[in-house]
């Protein structure tokens, strides 16, 4: 009678424990089903809120197809832009390598707009002195003194090229300009090429366009070539020649 008892007492708590064990199953279903639900629902409010807040504004303006002989400059005369707003809209390294049928973005406008051929000279017009970054325009304020060329950086004892076929007027030191070169051109012009380490023509020597003439210099830490184009004496822009 012992051993019955005792085992009907067994078979009770082992059905209590079952018991037990299959309800904490069922809770414990009900609680990871309803997680998984409504950690799942929440998931694509939270990726459209991120996506919402990385949407890029829309940008006002146009694109412009580069035609041939067209210049930075004259593109962005023609649209009545800022040339820095340009080349910093479109991350144009070197304003002197603009190529054919390159895309130019042009903030701020809303028409296309035909560019006027520029007014070239004889003798095939002008060329860069040097392909490099431009760092100061003409005009621009340094300090108290009004900028009467451009600017154009590029590394120390590169070679500067004449822009136009000419008579060597003046080689040799230039206060506030440095080792400076001046031709003289048909027409009543003359460039001027400042801020150089080495001159490498004399005064009276005819140099051919795209000759080298000088090694470029520094002045305070910075290496660039001070370009001028005059005409008749008079400072003029030299991107209105530039091709």
């Amino acid at each position: 009678m012992f051993l019955r008892s005792l085992q009907t007492k067994v078979l009770r708590r082992s059905r209590t424990i079952n018991f037990l064990m299959m309800n904490i199953r069922y809770w414990l279903v009900i609680y990871f089903g309803l997680f998984l639900f409504f950690g799942c629902a929440s998931l694509p409010v939270e990726e459209e809120r991120i996506t919402q807040q990385m949407v890029e504004p829309e940008r006002s303006g146009i694109y412009h197809k580069v035609q041939k002989g067209e210049t930075l400059w004259q593109i962005a005369k023609a649209y009545d832009v800022s040339m820095a707003d340009v080349i910093n809209t479109n991350n144009i390294p070197n304003v002197a390598q603009i190529e054919l049928n390159q895309l130019i973005f042009i903030p701020g406008v809303q028409t296309l707009r035909d560019i006027p051929p520029p007014q070239q000279e004889e003798d095939n017009g002008f060329s860069w002195p040097v392909k490099g970054e431009l760092i100061a325009y003409f005009h621009q304020m340094h300090g108290q003194y009004i900028n009467k060329g451009i600017d154009i950086r590029v590394p120390e004892g590169t070679l500067v090229k004449a822009s136009r076929s000419g008579n060597v007027v003046f080689a040799d030191e230039l206060t506030g300009y440095g080792k400076t070169v001046i031709l003289s051109h048909s027409g009543g012009f003359h460039t001027v090429y400042a801020q150089n380490s080495q001159l490498l023509v004399q005064l009276g020597d005819y140099v051919p366009k795209d000759t080298s003439i000088a090694r470029v210099g520094h002045n305070k830490n910075l290496a660039y070539v001070h370009f001028q184009i005059r005409k008749d004496a008079i400072e003029d822009n030299p991107l209105n020649y530039l091709p």
